[in-house]
């Protein structure tokens, strides 16, 4: 009798609905922007006056640097002038 009670409630029962598969990037690509977003909304943005006081130093190292390599490229260019005189 227990086995007929099983019988009849699994034919009763009725199928279990399949979850749609969505496409397998899609998923992902949304759940990367909503990330996105989250994280950018944590970042501290520098101030103007921060950009423009970083920036100067940028420069002014940047010209220091191009002024030390080019002193040191007239150093060489004379060096090598001065041996090729000498053999010449």
């Amino acid at each position: 009798m227990a086995e007929e009670k099983n019988v009849q409630n699994a034919q009763t029962k009725a199928p279990a609905k399949k979850k749609k598969k969505k496409a397998k990037g899609s998923g992902r690509i949304g759940r990367w922007f909503r990330e996105m977003k989250s994280e950018l909304k944590k970042v501290v943005w520098p101030t103007r006056k921060q950009v423009v006081n970083n920036s100067l130093v940028a420069i002014v190292v940047i010209v220091v640097f191009a002024v030390v390599v080019w002193g040191f490229d007239q150093i060489a260019s004379q060096a090598v002038r001065a041996l090729i005189s000498l053999g010449g």
